[in-house]
């Protein structure tokens, strides 16, 4: 492996078909002590990953920071420059009135090279977007991404540069015309969609959770595109409460067909762990497992439709212990063909380390939690089995409900039956 600096601009090229994209630096982007995204669960992410020797034989790849023109594809110059001279100014700062781009708000306060750090999550992005461009490699994930709450001239949602929309933008431009975006986040994916929602080249995909009971109050089903691209933004808002097999009785009766409809050469897939029952800002009901269990699901839609092509992000998630470490390591042991048993012990040395840094957190044993991925499949409106177990049967009703108003409303643009399971 050849190694060059990140300052020259050219990132290194590891060797296999793989690619983990990782830097230090991703651990620059921390608004502040007290707030909810800190980069600590990156960190303990990778830790976890090595401890299991999940990355025994694999080279990261660490990438330079996007640069100005790479981040003018999606921002305004004036965001930009705001940017750049808010992470100049003292932590905790406001904007003020020349930069009234949603810096130094309670969900986006200042802190210092703000722009540096940004940059380099979207540089992450977009270096996982040239590996497979250029078939160096046919999967990469980069989990310091994901930010995609992030506007053209807006921070919003703790996201400041919208990597997976400047990599979607980078390779409509080398090589691309089908792109799938889906979002798996509890937040809608709203700064991607907005970014593409007249262009008929990329399908974005959001399920999350309802927009009625959660920021940013986005994303209802009649969300599905404009003029050419009518269609091909997807929403699937789910109830507060939604467990592991009625998300992924959701996701397999709409996802697959659509996907296979589009046929993208590509799927990105934002892969936000906070739709977790333990994650402290949503109201999901999801276990590692059924998380693990929708990672597989998209790396399978990529290896049947797109060769294999995948790019993860990561996104939200705010369990910063017990929950995003075990989801994304899964995640990363996804992109590596690198399985890990959801019974698999979490190593001593892993549990040490954390026990030292958070004594008042009950640390998990496994990488799993037991949790029930066995989901029973669409099959029609009025299809709707009954479990007999009456709490369980009335958000059966629920998701069902949400199925038939998504399909009801994008389908027929896709050019297919809404009613019928097969479609």
């Amino acid at each position: 492996m050849t190694t060059t600096s990140a300052a020259t601009g050219d990132p290194t090229h590891p060797s296999g078909d793989r690619v983990v994209v990782w830097s230090p630096d991703f651990l620059d982007y921390r608004w502040g002590p007290t707030h909810p995204m800190n980069p600590t669960r990156l960190d303990l992410t990778m830790a976890l990953s090595r401890g299991l020797g999940l990355l025994e034989g694999v080279e990261t790849l660490r990438p330079p920071a996007a640069t100005d023109a790479e981040l003018l594809r999606i921002h305004t110059p004036a965001y930009v420059e705001a940017v750049k001279h808010a992470g100049s100014l003292p932590p905790g700062s406001t904007a003020g009135a020349e930069a009234p781009h949603g810096l130094g708000t309670e969900d986006n306060p200042i802190f210092p090279r703000m722009h540096e750090a940004s940059a380099v999550l979207a540089g992450g992005t977009l270096a996982a977007a040239r590996e497979i461009a250029a078939g160096r490699t046919r999967r990469a994930v980069s989990i310091g991404g994901g930010m995609h709450h992030a506007m053209a001239d807006w921070a919003a949602g703790f996201c400041v540069y919208n990597d997976a929309a400047i990599a979607i933008s980078w390779l409509l431009d080398n090589g691309f015309d089908r792109i799938a975006y889906i979002d798996v986040d509890a937040h809608h994916g709203d700064g991607v969609q907005h970014a593409f929602l007249s262009d008929p080249r990329v399908l974005t995909v959001s399920i999350h959770q309802h927009p009625a009971t959660l920021w940013p109050n986005t994303g209802w089903s009649s969300e599905v595109g404009t003029g050419a691209a009518e269609g091909t933004a997807i929403n699937l808002p789910v109830l507060p409460g939604t467990v592991d097999a009625l998300w992924l009785r959701a996701f397999h009766a709409v996802v697959p067909a659509a996907v296979a409809t589009f046929r993208p050469q590509i799927i990105i897939s934002q892969c936000g762990a906070d739709s977790h029952r333990e994650d402290p800002l949503a109201d999901l009901s999801l276990t590692v497992d059924g998380q693990r269990a929708a990672y597989l699901a998209m790396r399978e839609l990529a290896d049947r439709h797109c060769e294999g092509r995948w790019l993860a992000v990561g996104g939200g998630g705010y369990g910063l212990v017990r929950v995003v470490p075990r989801s994304w390591t899964h995640l990363i042991a996804a992109v590596l063909d690198r399985e890990i048993d959801p019974a698999t012990p979490i190593p001593d040395e892993w549990r040490e380390r954390v026990a030292a840094m958070a004594p008042g957190v009950d640390l998990p044993t496994v990488m799993g939690e037991g949790g029930d991925v066995a989901y029973l499949p669409w099959d029609g409106p009025g299809g709707t089995p009954e479990t007999g177990i009456a709490s369980f049967d009335r958000a059966l009703s629920r998701v069902d409900s949400a199925i038939v108003a998504t399909r009801r409303a994008c389908f027929p643009l896709l050019g297919l039956d809404p009613e019928d399971p097969r479609d």
